[in-house]
């Protein structure tokens, strides 16, 4: 103990007088400090990858205590996912990326991607959508058409020419001018060949996407519960470097930071500070020598080829969450946008929409491509069974609607209300979110947090005393099974990108957050935040949950998330889902018998393979079971690292993924990806690191894809049952009816939204036919194409 509070005193006694980071008396602490801990242990605990491969990141787990879970409730759990996979598997079909192309496009939309020639004088142009109906008009040598006339290199305002049908053709206009050509404004549109492709990143999946054959039956399909694809906005838009799309193509989008460029890469603060390098290669677009990679959380990893890869590859569900730190963006000298958080979420969710309408451009119009945002589990039924990808809108961020508090000599003092509460959660339910967690990095007026550990947890912790005006209050605890505790709060040196979350510390180091005075002295860990959930944090508990909303308890303290499944509990709320691996063990069990779904933080394939099958041992025989991940990339969270090409069991390209596509090495620009060698250096990487958990987990393979396929269909049973949907019948016998009341509740002509409210969710749904239980025995109901009850 004394070594422990020693240790303490050591790390997080900073002075408040230096002028420089981890410099000087503080470094000096820390060297001394991490010395009498090598002097205890033998491990160098400053690079300590289990930070990426924790079952639990929200707290601290010791692998000495004891499972909260009986070794027979874990074999008996284990044993019944096992007959889970036995059952009878939906039939799939496939459908076709984007629409067959016509001699003649049909619409104004229809140029999308295409080579059409203009006549007269019937000269040949590739069309690249920059938005629906608007286009670059490039010749044989790559020339854009311009509005004076000229044929430019470089896109601009310019060289966009939105398209209008005429009788008999089409005629394009820019900045108010008519497109002419050997003297006509108005063209006959006929299909060529011999363009010249428009330079883009590969997808390199062949094999068309896998879909339903009806579009209420069970889905097929991988899940990420967590990502943060709109981030390039947050901390004040110039923290991240690089964007999803840009209108003019990837040499705009996937760039390096203006003042990462400006210095050839040796003026990028937070790079430096995460990788330890003086400098790296700031180009992107096309050779990639340096970024993206596993761990540069400061640059672009989720353009949208990539996920459209991810997609091929058989993912359905995508959650991207909209996110903020405030007081860390206030802290970074140079921004954008607005520091607010809820300004910045408004900001990211437009963005979600300005992509969605980007690929539909991409696509051939509105509606038609691949990235579709979704506001109910039977919308995302529908649009996953017709061979897209459902995105869900969620929140992650430290300060939602204005709830932060003051700490004064009375007491906190809150700054939002009920009705603060209600007003903004309308508003954002009206916006499209339908996931979300009560905080991230400060404790707020809704909830205490997890806090962070090491450096990092030194300077958020700062940052939350500039936010609150109070730091975290940890306190000694002996939790019951030994490891769900918060975190630790020891100073030991490391925010590299290995240390997850080390992003918002390396914006407090550039901040200047470690020239604070000293922080308080945390007694002997375990620690456990003395700050649980607010009256208000429990009033937006029930409001999410009145709106059957999904309610994610990642990130809080021990204390508040047990008071919020308390609260779900009593209730009997399903909609609970820990989406990255920020909760604690002993909350796991508890939402997987609520019903609710867990997809733990991705990391590295031997990691996860580790996690899933510890999971096992919590499911619940009353649902439905299927496995996730959250990914947490785009400057939250390290991706998988390789583990080398020469392992007995690499990756091997090409690889059949699922329903039979084909997967090979992902090309973008000049780079050619390997995952045995660069890791998840982007999202596309994704469905190569499913392949490569399935060769972990040896002859589990098979099991883990399985459980991982039908994540998708268990993260829409929980929403469903968040509707309040009851489960199903077979797996929960007390629910089981008469027959006759069974069929005095089911009317032909019902939809099979209105049948699950009257009888619950079916055991299978199998293209057309729906299975339920009844006493005595089994009853199917018969659903038409359009989704109607036929015959029972």
């Amino acid at each position: 103990m004394a070594l422990a509070v020693a240790l303490i005193s050591a790390a997080v006694a900073l002075p408040g007088d230096t002028g420089a980071p981890r410099t000087g008396a503080l470094r000096a602490n820390y060297e001394a400090a991490t010395e009498q801990v090598l002097l205890l242990d033998g491990h160098d605990h400053t690079h300590d990858p289990a930070t990426k491969n924790a079952l639990s990141r929200g707290g601290d787990v010791s692998a000495a205590t004891a499972d909260p879970t009986t070794a027979r409730q874990t074999r008996d759990a284990t044993a019944y996912v096992a007959t889970q996979r036995r059952l009878r598997d939906p039939r799939l079909t496939t459908v076709m990326v984007t629409p067959k192309r016509t001699q003649a496009p049909a619409t104004r939309y229809a140029l999308a991607g295409g080579c059409y020639t203009l006549g007269p004088p019937d000269e040949a142009f590739r069309f690249r959508a920059t938005t629906l109906g608007t286009y670059l008009i490039i010749d044989r040598d790559r020339r854009l058409l311009a509005a004076d006339g000229t044929r430019s290199r470089q896109p601009a305002p310019s060289t966009e020419w939105s398209a209008r049908l005429t009788r008999g053709g089409m005629s394009f206009t820019s900045q108010g001018t008519m497109l002419r050509l050997a003297g006509s404004d108005a063209f006959r549109v006929r299909a060529a060949r011999r363009c010249p492709a428009f330079e883009e990143a590969q997808v390199n999946v062949s094999g068309r996407p896998h879909a339903g054959v009806a579009p209420y039956q069970e889905v097929r399909g991988y899940v990420d519960a967590h990502t943060h694809a709109m981030a390039f906005e947050f901390l004040g838009g110039t923290v991240h470097c690089g964007k999803p799309w840009d209108k003019y193509g990837p040499a705009y989008a996937l760039v390096d930071c203006p003042d990462h460029s400006a210095t050839n890469g040796y003026g990028a603060a937070l790079e430096t500070a995460l990788g330890g390098k003086p400098g790296h290669d700031p180009v992107g677009w096309p050779t990639f020598e340096d970024w993206p990679a596993p761990e540069s959380l400061t640059h672009e990893g989720t353009y949208y080829k990539w996920l459209e890869r991810s997609w091929r590859g058989g993912q359905r569900i995508f959650v991207n969450l909209l996110v903020e730190n405030n007081k860390l963006c206030e802290l970074y000298p140079l921004k954008k946008n607005s520091c607010d958080d809820m300004d910045s979420v408004r900001l990211q969710a437009q963005r979600m929409y300005e992509l969605q309408d980007y690929i539909d451009a991409q696509a051939g119009g509105p509606g038609l491509g691949w990235y579709r945002i979704v506001r109910s589990p039977w919308q995302a039924r529908k649009v996953i069974n017709a061979g897209k990808l459902a995105v869900i809108m969620g929140i992650e961020t430290s300060v939602p609607f204005g709830c932060t508090y003051e700490k004064l000599p009375t007491g906190d003092a809150p700054q939002c209300n009920a009705a603060d509460i209600d007003r903004e959660l309308d508003e954002m339910h009206a916006l499209g979110v339908r996931q979300m967690e009560l905080v991230n990095k400060f404790d707020n007026a809704l909830s205490g947090i997890a806090g962070d550990s090491g450096e990092t947890g030194v300077v958020v912790n700062a940052a939350n005393f500039l936010e609150t005006g109070s730091y975290w209050d940890m306190q000694h605890c002996e939790p019951a099974d030994g490891e769900s505790a918060d975190k630790t709060q020891l100073a030991v040196p490391d925010i590299s990108a290995g240390q997850q979350d080390a992003l918002f510390a390396a914006v407090g180091q550039v901040g200047g957050l470690l020239n604070l005075g000293a922080l308080p002295l945390y007694g002997t860990p375990m620690h456990c935040n003395s700050r649980g959930l607010t009256d208000l944090g429990a009033h937006l508990v029930d409001r999410l949950a009145d709106k059957h909303m999904l309610i994610d308890p990642d990130h809080m303290s021990v204390k508040a998330r047990n008071s919020l499944l308390d609260q779900l509990e009593a209730r009997a709320y399903s909609g609970a889902i820990s989406s990255h691996s920020w909760s604690t063990p002993d909350a796991y069990p508890r939402i997987y018998r609520l019903g609710g779904y867990v997809a733990p933080y991705a990391g590295d394939s031997t990691g996860f393979v580790q996690k899933w099958r510890r999971h096992l041992g919590w499911a619940d025989k009353r649902f439905y079971f299927g496995f996730g991940y959250g990914a947490d990339i785009n400057g939250l969270g390290a991706q998988g690292s390789p583990r080398g090409a020469a392992v007995p069991n690499p990756v091997t390209y090409p690889f059949r993924g699922f329903n039979g596509v084909t997967i090979g090495q992902q090309h973008a620009g000049q780079r050619v990806y390997d995952l045995n060698v660069d890791g998840v250096a982007q999202y596309g990487l994704y469905p190569d690191w499913i392949q490569d958990i399935s060769l972990v987990a040896g002859a589990d393979g098979a099991a883990l894809e399985d459980d991982m396929m039908r994540g998708a269909e268990a993260y829409l049973q929980t929403w469903e049952r968040a509707q309040g949907v009851q489960p199903d019948s077979c797996r929960n016998p007390d629910l089981r009816r008469s027959r006759s009341a069974f069929n005095r509740r089911v009317r032909v002509g019902m939809s099979t939204k209105k049948l699950l409210f009257r009888v619950g969710q079916p055991y299978e749904r199998l293209g057309s036919t729906y299975t339920y239980c009844v006493k005595g025995g089994k009853v199917r109901v018969r659903i038409s194409a359009t989704g109607k009850v036929t015959e029972r």
